[in-house]
């Protein structure tokens, strides 16, 4: 068995666990939720449950795969009381791995290609309705969709295969750093747009009115609070053991609370930094900014079809995108391997050769939901393959694992408190607060389950098939 890598540094650390966390959900997700539900107030509510929920399962996280300094495949091995069964729960945390690859490296792909044709000036000149029709095509192009899904697959593979510090630290870490700089040079050109004051405002100075009620006067207080929560807890990557992973890799010279703030720091600093791009350019260019999942793929190129200089602009914006999105697939793959080194004896090489194909074949049911196989609808019309791999993903695993995480953590049946404390504190730094003991033991389960309960009657609307059964 191979000997098990650190990271050589801890800006690598913080960098790497952040681009896992860092992804569409930051820089897609994020500003079209924000700007349907109110803008600033709606920030503000975001804020506040990802202090006192993301944070905590963080922590713990970490905890646990520095504790074990095993991936998920041994960490609850390592770690659980003799004879109890937590480790049953790794199976489903490498599934929930493989399940958001099914479908992640697919939309990496649509980034990188975009980014292809932004740079050849392919949107160059054309209407709304052409910059539709071009996404519409897409979809409609199996072969040229699987061509990108096998670059972004193949590519952070090679990047893996290199091992822990020379490939998958060495490069996320200047890929995040480039990711950083070009948000900055966008928020420039974004703000000093004319008319881009308005978006500004809406963007950051709250408006608690917006938060609870809609442009046609509907309360939306209920709905707009889940989603803040939904959205400061899918955001961090949590419960399939992406970040434990990480944890696994680092000293002892740092504690694990102070690590977990700088990460979730650097992740909802590159989310809210999307927001100052998009919000001025949507208000500058007179487009709703609550235009949903096609905010990037239809209403951005037009709005950098406006723009002096757009193709350019285009190109940094979809640079930006692919790296977020790429940071990630690398993050995974990397617990993907080192799930089959620790479970299997592989060596990274042969971890990386069979996880190549596994995954490229994988990925292309999703794929083809949307033109081969479209007419699989799970959730109904206007459902696809995609749809629900997602569901599985992040309105079970994360939840439900983040749940396990939890427990195993603050429960006498699993590691236990005292020794997730020790382990957390150990090392300089910001320690985790005893006093929240009783919270996250009794009260923080509980909202996760509300999360996972919620997230279902949002999916099928169960609580109004109640309402209608019982009227």
């Amino acid at each position: 068995m191979e000997q098990r890598e650190k990271f050589s540094t801890r800006l690598g650390f913080l960098l790497i666990s952040a681009g896992c966390a860092i992804g569409l959900g930051n820089v897609w997700r994020f500003p079209y939720i924000t700007g349907k539900y109110g803008g600033a107030a709606f920030v503000l509510v975001y804020l506040l449950f990802l202090v006192i929920m993301g944070l905590p399962v963080m922590v713990m996280e970490f905890s646990v795969g520095r504790a074990s300094k095993k991936s998920i495949a041994l960490s609850f091995h390592a770690l659980e009381p003799k004879g109890s069964k937590w480790h049953i729960y790794s199976w489903f945390g490498i599934a929930g791995n493989y399940l958001l690859m099914m479908f992640y490296t697919t939309i990496a792909g649509w980034l990188v290609l975009y980014f292809v044709k932004m740079i050849r000036g392919e949107f160059v000149g054309l209407n709304p309705e052409q910059v539709s029709g071009e996404f519409g095509s897409l979809m409609g192009q199996p072969g040229l969709m699987a061509i990108y899904m096998v670059i972004v697959v193949v590519l952070c593979m090679l990047i893996c295969s290199q091992g822990l510090q020379n490939g998958v630290e060495r490069v996320t870490k200047v890929m995040m750093l480039c990711l950083l700089a070009v948000m900055l040079v966008l928020v420039f050109r974004s703000v000093t747009l004319e008319g881009a004051g308005e978006g500004l405002k809406f963007y950051l100075l709250p408006n608690f009115h917006n938060l609870m009620y809609n442009s046609a006067g509907e309360m939306i207080l209920g709905e707009a609070v889940y989603a803040a929560m939904g959205q400061a807890f899918f955001t961090l990557s949590l419960g399939i053991g992406a970040l434990a992973i990480f944890g696994s890799y680092i000293g002892k010279e740092y504690s694990l609370t102070g690590e977990a703030l700088r990460v979730g720091i650097l992740d909802t600093f590159v989310a809210f930094t999307a927001g100052l791009i998009i919000f001025p350019a949507c208000f500058a260019f007179d487009v709703a900014p609550d235009s949903g999942p096609n905010l990037i793929f239809i209403t951005l190129p037009n709005i950098f079809n406006a723009m002096p200089m757009g193709q350019l602009w285009g190109a940094m914006f979809f640079v930006f995108m692919s790296f977020a999105a790429l940071s990630t697939v690398i993050a995974v793959f990397e617990n993907i391997l080192s799930f089959c080194i620790d479970k299997w004896g592989w060596s990274r090489k042969k971890a990386v050769a069979i996880n190549t194909v596994a995954i490229i074949i994988l990925s292309l049911p999703c794929l083809l939901g949307f033109n081969v196989l479209s007419g699989i609808q799970p959730f109904g019309a206007g459902s696809g393959i995609m749809d629900l791999e997602d569901f599985i993903v992040s309105n079970n695993l994360l939840p439900l694992g983040s749940l396990v995480y939890l427990l195993f953590c603050v429960t006498r049946y699993g590691w236990g408190w005292d020794n997730f404390i020790k382990e957390a504190d150990t090392g300089n730094g910001l320690k985790f607060p005893k006093g929240i003991r009783f919270y996250v033991t009794w009260i923080l389960p509980l909202i996760v389950l509300c999360i996972f309960v919620l997230g279902y009657n949002d999916k099928f609307r169960i609580f109004q098939q109640i309402q209608v059964l019982f009227a």
